[in-house]
C-alpha cells in the first residue's frame, strides 16, 4: 500500500492549503459521505432483520432456542474468565459487561418499536406494518442516495473553487518570475502547466475526492456488520483480501510512469504547435507544411503510445480484480455450505459482499486515478516553488516622482557565463534625451532590461534619483517608465481596452486624448465600432504603423516621466515610420527619453548619443558630434549611407 498512499499523500499535501479555505464545505460533503457510509450498512442490517421476520414461528423458535443456548454457553465461559483475572481486570470486565447488558436493552427497545412497523410471520400483517415494509427500503435507499448526492455536491463545489484558485495562483507564480526564467522554459511547458496538469488534479478532487469520503467508509461499514453478522467468515474474507491489491500497486506503477512519458510529449507537442502558429508566416513561405506536420505527428504517435499504455494497465484492473474476487467468492461458498449456514444467512452475507464489492473497484480505481494525476502534481508544486531570481524589497523605500537623474554606476551584467555589460557607468540627467547605438550583441537591450529591472546587475548598482533600484518596489519603478518597442504586443482586447492597459481604469476622455496625441484616433473612428472594435489577438487586421501608433497612445496614456524606445521603428516602411515618427516626438516633449535604434536616422534629435560595443561604452556625444569625430558612430553612419 506504500505507493498508492504515497500518490494520495502528495496531492493531499499540495492540495490542502486550497482546501482548507472551504473548509465548512469540505467538513459537510465529509460528514455526508460517512452518513452515506452508514445507510449502506442500516440498509444491509434492514434486510437481515426482514429476512429473520420472514421466517416461520417453528423456524423462528428454533432460532431463538439456538441463540439463547449459545448466550447461555458464552456467559458460563465469561463468568469463569472473570473469577481468574486480578480485580483491576475485573472491574473493568464488569463495565463492558454493563456496557454489553444495555446494548442489548437498547436494541431490544429498537425492536420493539420496530415490531409496530414490520410484519412477522405467522402473524396476521396490520395497515401499519403494510406500510413499513412497502416504505422501509424506499425510505432507506432514498436516504442513501440523497446524502451521496449532497456529498458529492458540496465535495465538488469545493474542487471546482480549488482549481480556479490553482490555476489563478499558478499564473500569478509566472507573472513574478524573472525573465530568466521564461528564457530557459519551453511556451508549451508552461501552458502545460496551467491547463493540462490543473485538469489532472481537477479529475483528481472532482473524481477522487467523493469517491475517497465515501468508499472506504462504506467498506469499512459493510463490514463491521458482516463482522457482526458472522465473524469467522468475514474474518477468512479480509484475510485473503490484499490479494487484490497487488495488481492495483502493480499496474499503478505502470500508469504512473506512462501519465509521466506522456506529460514530458505533451509539452513537447505543445511547443512545437505554438510555434507553428505564431510563425505561420515563415511555414507557408519555405513550403514547411508537410514538414511540420510530420513532426506533429511523430509527437502525436508517442502520444498514443504512452496513453495506451495507461489505458491497458487501467483497464486490467477491473478484470484482474474481478476474476480474483470470484475465486473468492467461490471459496467462500464452499466454506458457507460446509458450515451448514442457511440459505437466508448466505444471501444475507454474500449480499453484503456484493455490495461492498462496487465500492472496492472505485477504491481500486482511486488509486489508478491518483497515480495519473501525481505526474502533475509534482510539475505544480514545483513551479510553485520557484523563487524569482529579482526579489522585491522587504522594506521598500517610497519613490517620489523622478525629478533628478538616472544613474549606471559601475553596471556589469552577463547571461550565464557571457559577459554583456562591463562596468557601465554613465549619467543620465532628467529632461535630457540619450540615445543608444551600436552593433547587435553589443549590449544595447541589456541596458534596458537592467533599466526596468527585468534582471539586476552582478555588479555594480543602478539609481533612480539617488535610490538602489533594487530597494523599490518593481510596481513603482516601472509606474515612472512607459516603454514602446519594435515588438507590438496588443492583446485580444478592443481598441479602448489595448490603450488603457497603459493605465488601469483610464477613462474613455483619456483614452481618446491619448489616441489623438499618437494620431490614431482618425484610423480608430474609421473601424466599424470605433473604440469598442475588437481587433483579434496581436492586432493582426491593422498596418504595422497603426499597429505602433496605439502603442504609443499607450505610452501616451500613462503620462509617465521617462520614455524608453526600443526599435520602435525598426520594422516599419519609410512612410509609416515618418507618421509613428510624429507620433514618437510628441511623446517624447517634456520627457526624459532613452531611445535604442539600430537605424541612426531615428537618433538625429537625440541630446546625447551613447554608442555601445562589446558591453562598453566606446563613445558619447552629440548626433552631429560624433559623426564629425569619425569614430565607431560614423563607420556605422557610412554604412547605412548617411556619410
Amino acid at each position: 500500500m506504500a505507493l498508492p498512499m504515497s500518490n494520495l499523500k502528495n496531492i493531499l499535501r499540495f492540495g490542502w492549503p486550497y482546501l482548507r479555505r472551504y473548509r465548512s464545505r469540505l467538513v459537510a460533503g465529509v460528514l455526508l459521505g460517512l452518513f452515506f457510509a452508514l445507510t449502506n450498512g442500516l440498509i444491509l442490517q434492514a434486510a437481515s432483520l426482514v429476512m429473520d421476520r420472514l421466517r416461520s414461528p417453528s423456524e423462528q423458535s428454533i432460532a431463538l432456542r439456538d441463540l439463547q443456548m449459545k448466550a447461555e454457553v458464552e456467559e458460563a465461559e465469561k463468568s469463569t474468565r472473570l473469577a481468574a483475572l486480578p480485580s483491576g481486570s475485573r472491574q473493568m470486565a464488569d463495565t463492558w459487561k454493563i456496557w454489553k447488558q444495555r446494548q442489548k436493552v437498547w436494541r431490544k427497545q429498537t425492536l420493539d418499536g420496530l415490531d409496530r412497523w414490520l410484519p412477522l410471520a405467522g402473524r396476521q400483517m396490520d395497515q401499519n406494518q403494510m406500510v413499513g415494509v412497502l416504505l422501509i427500503f424506499p425510505l432507506l435507499m432514498g436516504l442513501r442516495g440523497y446524502t451521496g448526492y449532497l456529498s458529492s455536491y458540496c465535495l465538488g463545489w469545493v474542487s471546482e473553487r480549488v482549481i480556479n484558485d490553482l490555476q489563478v495562483d499558478v499564473l500569478k507564480k509566472l507573472h513574478s518570475l524573472s525573465l530568466d526564467y521564461f528564457n530557459k522554459s519551453q511556451l508549451g511547458d508552461l501552458t502545460t502547466r496551467v491547463q493540462s496538469d490543473t485538469a489532472w488534479l481537477q479529475r483528481a478532487l472532482n473524481l477522487g475526492l467523493s469517491d475517497l469520503v465515501k468508499e472506504p467508509s462504506t467498506v469499512l461499514v459493510i463490514f463491521v456488520i458482516l463482522l457482526w453478522l458472522d465473524l469467522k467468515m468475514t474474518l477468512f474474507v479480509l484475510l485473503v483480501m490484499p490479494i487484490c491489491l497487488i495488481p492495483v500497486i502493480v499496474l499503478g506503477r505502470k500508469i504512473r510512469h506512462a501519465a509521466k512519458r506522456g506529460v514530458e510529449t505533451k509539452v513537447s507537442q505543445s511547443s512545437q504547435l505554438l510555434e507553428v502558429l505564431a510563425g505561420i508566416r515563415v511555414v507557408k513561405a519555405f513550403g514547411l507544411e508537410a514538414h511540420q506536420t510530420e513532426r506533429f505527428r511523430e509527437h502525436a504517435q508517442d502520444l498514443v503510445r504512452f496513453g495506451m499504455k495507461g489505458v491497458k494497465a487501467k483497464e486490467l484492473v477491473n478484470p484482474i480484480i474481478e476474476t480474483i474476487t470470484a475465486l473468492i467468492f467461490g471459496v467462500l461458498l464452499v466454506f458457507l455450505f460446509r458450515n451448514g449456514r442457511s440459505p437466508e444467512q448466505i444471501i444475507i452475507f454474500v449480499g453484503g459482499l456484493v455490495a461492498a464489492f462496487t465500492p472496492l473497484k472505485k477504491i481500486a480505481g482511486l488509486h489508478v486515478l491518483f497515480a495519473q494525476s501525481s505526474a502533475g502534481v509534482n510539475r505544480l508544486a514545483q513551479i510553485l516553488d520557484e523563487q524569482p531570481t529579482v526579489r522585491e524589497p522587504a522594506q521598500p523605500l517610497m519613490l517620489p516622482a523622478f525629478q533628478r537623474a538616472i544613474a549606471f554606476e559601475g553596471v556589469s551584467f552577463g547571461y550565464g557565463d557571457k559577459p554583456v555589460l562591463r562596468n557601465v557607468t554613465l549619467q543620465i540627467p532628467a529632461g535630457q534625451r540619450v540615445g543608444i547605438a551600436g552593433e547587435s550583441g553589443s549590449g544595447k537591450s541589456t541596458l534596458l532590461n537592467l533599466l526596468f529591472r527585468f534582471y539586476d546587475p552582478t555588479q555594480g548598482r543602478i539609481c533612480l534619483d539617488g535610490a538602489d533600484l533594487r530597494s523599490i518596489r518593481t510596481g513603482d519603478l516601472r509606474h515612472e517608465m512607459a516603454l514602446v518597442s519594435q515588438e507590438i504586443v496588443l492583446f485580444d482586447q478592443s481598441i479602448a481596452e489595448k490603450i488603457a492597459c497603459g493605465k488601469l481604469h483610464a477613462t474613455r476622455e483619456e483614452i481618446v486624448v491619448a489616441a489623438k496625441a499618437a494620431f490614431a484616433h482618425d484610423f480608430i473612428q474609421a473601424l466599424p465600432r470605433g473604440y469598442d472594435t475588437r481587433i483579434g489577438e496581436r492586432g493582426v487586421t491593422l498596418s504595422g504603423g497603426q499597429r505602433q501608433r496605439l502603442a504609443i497612445a499607450r505610452a501616451f496614456v500613462r503620462n509617465a516621466p521617462i520614455l524608453v524606445l526600443d526599435e520602435a521603428t525598426a520594422s516599419l516602411d519609410s512612410q509609416s515610420e515618418s507618421e509613428v515618427q510624429a507620433s514618437i516626438d510628441a511623446l517624447a516633449e517634456r520627457r526624459t527619453v532613452i531611445c535604442v535604434a539600430h537605424r541612426l536616422s531615428t537618433l538625429a534629435k537625440m541630446d546625447r548619443v551613447l554608442v555601445l560595443e562589446k558591453g562598453l561604452v566606446v563613445e558619447d556625444g552629440t548626433f552631429a558630434g560624433l559623426l564629425q569625430a569619425n569614430g565607431r558612430f560614423a563607420a556605422m553612419a557610412r554604412k547605412q549611407g548617411m556619410a
